[in-house]
């Protein structure tokens, strides 16, 4: 079977801009949560894990003009796309007839907002005046994703994936579907969410948001954090990247997607099943694809949302799947916060580095042990340890769990 190499990756977080910024701050044990800034809301009591920049600010890094209409989750698209393909070696500016694309690229895009953050802030111009037309064709989620393509313009076929908080993680699994089917030479797949009043409120109302930071596998957990980010990652054949590598030797194969897997429990509208079932076939299909034993994996980064249900659910598909030999586990989102349909690519590139780099990110926040869990999380990252296989798990509402597994080439 023809290898699926990562080549490149792009990032935007609540830890900074760029795969080396958010590897730092990782290192540092830094979160990026902190009270609410940047979207205007009187809802200020729950802290948020938002990218330090205001809409102005990223049209200025990407030359956008102010007088078109954008949204914020295209923009941070824009800004994590741009340093994959820059990353991958790929042109990064649209086609030119001196310069065009030979390959076909397919770019795979998880968001559930869209443009809902300029839908709120106009909506009521939209009922009383027609001063903000222009942005009501920029609210669904596919013109959002089409945002990001136009700004590059050499993409061969753009999708749009929107399962909740597994978006990402399945737009990578489409991805790789594509290059084993042959439809695609190169693809580049992940996800882009901004926060809005709806995911602030629609979180609220579900009374399932920390007025606190949030404490994924502790005890006292009583909740998530929202975040916001993108991040994408490249993948290609290892035909296609043995043959681009000879062209240019500065190309790097970060690592390879050697298992994935989603399945679907179906159990309830937005909790996971109290026994794991979705988490458990997803984990383990993964394992049966990379044909990997469980005890191969080395770390599991958890979806680990902070949540009374997610937490105990995942960790009891965790302990079903592998025993008395648990790898260590952590969820990153005490860091980020949870970025919904971005977390499966943001984590995913979180879960590479410590591939590429032997660590273990820690579980922030964490005091006490859940008592129905036979383990208890990373806490302690300062040990190089030798990584092999990760693993990331990703788990969207209806039950709809997806995990992916990287591997060192």
């Amino acid at each position: 079977m023809n290898e699926i190499i990562v080549s490149g990756m792009g990032i935007i977080s609540a830890l900074g801009y760029g795969v080396e910024e958010n590897l730092q701050t990782l290192l540092k044990e830094k979160s990026g949560i902190a009270q609410l800034h940047y979207l205007k809301t009187t809802r200020t009591e729950f802290p948020v894990g938002e990218v330090k920049m205001t809409n102005e600010e990223m049209l200025s890094l990407l030359n956008i003009s102010t007088t078109e209409p954008t949204v914020r989750t295209a923009l941070l698209g824009i800004l994590a796309l741009r340093e994959a393909l820059q990353n991958a070696r790929l042109a990064s500016t649209k086609p030119t007839s001196a310069n065009p694309i030979q390959k076909k690229i397919a770019f795979i895009s998880g968001t559930t907002v869209g443009g809902m953050d300029m839908s709120e802030q106009f909506y009521l111009d939209f009922l009383e005046n027609d001063t903000r037309n222009e942005y009501i064709s920029t609210h669904d989620c596919g013109t959002c994703t089409e945002m990001i393509a136009d700004y590059f313009g050499f993409f061969s076929q753009v999708d749009t994936i929107s399962t909740a908080c597994s978006s990402a993680a399945n737009a990578i699994i489409l991805g790789a579907q594509l290059l084993k089917n042959g439809c695609a030479d190169i693809v580049v797949a992940g996800g882009s969410e901004c926060i809005t009043k709806f995911h602030l409120n629609g979180f609220n109302s579900l009374m399932i948001l920390d007025t606190a930071p949030c404490r994924p596998f502790d005890a006292s957990r009583t909740g998530i954090n929202l975040g916001e980010g993108a991040a994408y990652i490249v993948m290609e054949t290892a035909d296609s990247f043995n043959k681009r590598v000879q062209e240019n030797a500065e190309l790097k194969a970060w690592c390879k997607l050697s298992g994935y897997a989603n399945t679907c429990d179906a159990y309830h509208q937005t909790a996971s099943a109290p026994d794991g079932e979705g988490a458990y076939l997803a984990m383990k299909k993964a394992l049966e694809m990379a044909k990997l034993a469980p005890a191969q994996i080395d770390y599991i980064n958890a979806h680990g949302t902070g949540t009374e249900n997610n937490d105990l659910s995942e960790g009891t598909a965790i302990m079903r799947l592998f025993g008395e030999k648990i790898p260590p586990v952590s969820s990153t989102k005490s860091f980020t916060g949870h970025t919904t349909s971005a977390a499966g690519c943001v984590e995913a590139i979180i879960a590479i580095l410590a591939l590429q780099h032997n660590f273990l990110p820690v579980n922030l926040n964490f005091s006490n042990k859940i008592p129905e869990l036979s383990f208890m999380p990373v806490t302690n990252s300062k040990t190089t340890v030798p990584l092999q296989h990760v693993l990331t798990n990703s788990f969207g509402f209806g039950g709809n769990d997806s995990s992916l597994i990287f591997s060192k080439r």
